[in-house]
């Protein structure tokens, strides 16, 4: 698969989506992260829940957790018409494609429509977004079912890595949660923030797992421009709320 082209690249956010049906939302916390080959996709809707760890929230708070979207994966564009293959993802899997049409209204402002005219959606690229762009996508050492990607562009970060256990395909996160394996279910982690150009903690803005919220990802003396970034054992070892045992190793773009 092609390298998607330059005008892409960086950290998009969403300012506004409007469906045929006249629902908008312009509140939830949505932060696109565009490579040249690897993307991540977060998207939060507003919500107050305690900065706690998933096993002290309680069923309630949990159900709303489950309301999150995030994904990560692979880009390919055509023309006008942009795909995200999703090889990771907070709810379900399922067959329906991630597909629309784009448009560059101005280089820093983009339109994206659905193929059956369904929804639009505003983009807005973030200006500290543009610079160095790159990913790496990772596998857990010990088990290559569970996968994870660290993307960067400019000052952003964004990790994605998937739950620690498996989740059956199709319908929507809280039709699976029963309360024997509810926190399990929502141990997804995508987490987006800045890094400073490693002259602070990398930050945490936003995640899927409300306690990181302004926790570091990595820190301050782990260079995110260093070449080895990604084979480094100290990011492959601990990279994340809910590690593997045995640590991430680096894999190829799915």
């Amino acid at each position: 698969m092609a390298h998607i082209p330059d005008n892409y690249l960086g950290v998009w956010k969403r300012r506004l989506i409007s469906f045929q049906s006249g629902r908008t939302d312009s509140e939830s916390a949505v932060y696109w992260l565009q490579t040249p080959r690897l993307f991540a996709d977060l998207r939060i809707p507003p919500a107050t829940l305690a900065a706690l760890p998933l096993e002290q929230l309680n069923h309630a708070d949990l159900l709303t957790l489950s309301e999150q979207k995030g994904f990560a994966g692979v880009t390919e564009v055509e023309g006008d018409i942009c795909q995200w293959h999703r090889k990771l993802d907070y709810q379900p899997a399922s067959a329906e494609q991630d597909i629309g049409h784009m448009h560059f209204e101005t280089s820093e402002r983009l339109i994206e429509t659905a193929l059956d005219d369904d929804y639009y959606e505003i983009w807005e690229r973030l200006p500290d977004s543009r610079g160095i762009c790159r990913g790496q996508w990772l596998q857990a050492a010990d088990d290559p079912v569970r996968v994870a990607c660290l993307v960067l562009a400019g000052d952003y970060f964004l990790f994605a890595a998937s739950r620690i256990v498996a989740l059956a395909p199709g319908g929507h996160l809280r039709e699976h949660m029963s309360a024997a394996a509810a926190h399990e279910l929502l141990t997804t982690e995508l987490s987006f923030g800045r890094h400073q150009g490693g002259q602070t903690p990398w930050q945490i803005d936003y995640s899927t797992l409300p306690a990181l919220t302004g926790q570091p990802l990595l820190p301050a003396d782990i260079d995110p421009n260093a070449q080895a970034l990604f084979s480094d054992p100290r990011v492959l070892s601990s990279l994340g709320t809910y590690s593997p045992a045995a640590g991430w190793r680096c894999a190829p773009a799915p």
